[in-house]
């Protein structure tokens, strides 16, 4: 069970966070209203069918008037009277139900758009600190669990209390003194019951959960079957299951015994109140205090009345769980954002001389123990190619983040032709700069989506041409669906070489003034890499290039090269005056490289 349902009652914030959501449904208050109206009206109704089974019974035993309406009805009009109250319930529901659904489905829809549209607007360390599975879960199972709260949860919560308040009002009209005795015992029974019951509604967790375990052991066994196979250790992964499932049948069987109790205890303790009750009725009939149809409908009432305070309870609980969805949604929709999506159209960044980085510091707000950047300088002019190199770690990817703000200095400036880039509008910065990055991940439509991607209005023409300029446009024709070719989830049915030549035709449709490829042919293939380095030379000229890469032979022609070594730069300047230090970290690098290659050959 959920930690929010274990709470005797909600909390301030839970309770803040239920009116925020609240605030989605007054646009269709109307509706809400109506539908209240309709479903106290349902409630009322239902409350009338005791009352009438009541006086069909007399009307059977030949009297036919009925005091309060001042009215005569023989048994056969009877069938007239419930077919209405059936009609005019179903009528009611049918209202009911539908006004409940649009002020859900369009509130809730809302708020789903709105949670989307917050996350789309958070920065990366928002997605560094929570995991993909957790968020996706606020957008799909707690916003869920407010839909199950708006349409059936609060509705049902708001009838039983009805039906339970109109319910203890009739009972007293009918006998004072079997209320009493019914109100002293009923609760009790029922309170003891829903105690009980989520201890059973515990084990049944548990029994599920461990279920679920001894379910791990066979997935583990037959993912890695061929290692099973190997190392001949079927017989430790059969023992290791056999005692799984004798913890599970442990488990399973002090639910068991628990379910027992709980059934012995519900048909000695309810059905021993009621019999007790209608004991207490048969000695007052016996009396003379009420009749035989009084006493029927009382115990219609009494019956109708402790499923209320049953289902109060359950719903109840239910409650407390949306209220904590609640919280959870109300958390992401109060976080800060980087940007405003709604803005209007935003020209691009003026971009005309350099780009310099100045005094760097940083550290990942994640991990902020750990300084990464120790305080970089770089200067780069308009159209140059920059190389960055250096061990994994060192900081190159880093630097280009930071330059596309993915994360925010609080050390150190960066500035782009003398401004500084957190003056800069967030989206006009990223209009200038285009990223190709070493895993490429495609969306799942069609290879034209993809690379429209990079301008969204652009034609089939911008398309093609920016796809032949990558050189992607000759295996795009060779599939029979050619541009309309589904890529596949995260672009699964293209190569690694053609997954980057679609990614560098997105870039070049974005047509960006400053470039960053980061590791960008790392893990191709050499016919493919030959292919998509060809693709970025056409892509880089032109343009401000910032080049990260491992291998050293792909920076040769850069403008300038900077080593980085533990967030420092340690060198800096053109391939051949860089190798002339045989002892430099360029130099060790560019052999420990051809090592490699020499090993693998």
């Amino acid at each position: 069970m959920e930690e929010e349902t274990k709470r005797a009652k909600p909390s301030k914030k839970q309770l803040h966070a239920a009116k925020h959501m609240f605030a989605y449904i007054l646009p269709y208050k109307w509706n809400f209203i109506v539908g209240m109206v309709f479903l106290a009206l349902t409630s009322l109704v239902f409350m009338v069918v005791p009352a009438a089974v009541a006086q069909m019974l007399k009307a059977a035993s030949g009297e036919t008037y009925i005091e309060a309406l001042n009215i005569h009805l023989n048994i056969y009009q009877y069938g007239w009277v419930f077919l209405s109250i059936l009609v005019l319930q179903g009528l009611l529901s049918f209202l009911r139900v539908n006004l409940f659904a649009i002020v859900t489905e369009k509130s809730l829809a809302k708020i789903r758009v709105d949670l989307y549209e917050k996350l789309l607007s958070q920065n990366l360390e928002y997605f560094e600190r929570h995991r993909v599975g957790e968020i996706v879960s606020r957008l799909s199972a707690d916003v869920e669990k407010l839909h199950q709260a708006f349409s059936i949860t609060l509705p049902e919560f708001l009838r039983q209390i009805i039906i339970f308040s109109v319910g203890i009002v009739v009972l007293f009209i009918y006998s004072v003194s079997l209320t009493v005795y019914m109100l002293a015992i009923f609760p009790l029974v029922i309170v003891l019951a829903l105690v009980f019951g989520r201890y059973i509604k515990k084990l049944a967790k548990n029994r599920q959960d461990y279920l679920a375990e001894t379910n791990v052991v066979v997935d583990e066994t037959f993912q890695s079957f061929s290692s099973v196979k190997s190392y001949v250790n079927e017989y430790f992964e059969l023992h290791r299951y056999q005692n799984k499932m004798n913890d599970l049948i442990a488990i399973a069987l002090k639910y068991a015994r628990a379910k027992g109790v709980f059934f012995t205890f519900i048909i000695t303790g309810l059905f021993g109140a009621l019999f007790f009750i209608l004991w207490m009725g048969g000695i007052q009939v016996y009396k003379g205090s009420i009749d035989i149809a009084q006493l029927s409908a009382f115990i219609f009432y009494a019956m109708v009345i402790g499923g209320a305070i049953a289902g109060l309870g359950n719903q109840y609980t239910e409650l407390l769980g949306a209220l904590g969805a609640t919280e959870r949604v109300n958390e992401i929709l109060g976080n800060e954002q980087e940007l405003q999506i709604e803005d209007a159209s935003i020209l691009p960044a003026s971009f005309t001389k350099n780009i310099v980085f100045k005094d760097i510091v940083f550290s990942y707000p994640t991990r902020e123990d750990i300084e990464v950047l120790h305080g970089i300088n770089i200067e780069v002019s308009k159209g140059q190619k920059i190389a960055l190199v250096g061990s994994s770690g060192s900081g190159k990817s880093t630097i280009v983040k930071l330059l596309s703000r993915f994360y925010e200095l609080e050390c150190g400036s960066i500035a782009i032709d003398g401004v500084n880039i957190k003056d800069i509008e967030i989206k006009s910065l990223r209009k200038i700069i285009g990223i190709v990055p070493q895993e490429v991940v495609l969306f799942g439509g069609s290879i034209l989506e993809n690379i429209r991607y990079g301008k969204i209005d652009a034609s089939l023409e911008e398309i093609e041409a920016a796809a032949e300029q990558a050189n992607a446009l000759e295996f795009i024709r060779e599939f029979p669906e050619g541009m309309d070719t589904l890529v596949g989830e995260r672009g699964v049915q293209l190569s690694g070489g053609q997954k980057q030549r679609v990614a560098i035709a997105r870039a070049i449709l974005k047509n960006p003034d400053i470039l960053i490829l980061d590791e960008a042919t790392s893990s191709l293939d050499s016919e493919s890499e030959k292919q998509v380095q060809d693709a970025l030379e056409k892509l880089m000229q032109n343009r401000t290039t910032f080049i990260i890469a491992h291998r050293l032979s792909t920076v040769r022609s850069a403008d300038e090269i900077l080593v980085l070594h533990k967030g420092n730069v340690v060198e800096r300047g053109k391939h051949k005056s860089l190798l002339q230090d045989e002892d430099g970290f360029y130099s060790k690098l560019l052999k420990l490289q051809i090592e490699h290659i020499e090993e693998l050959n």
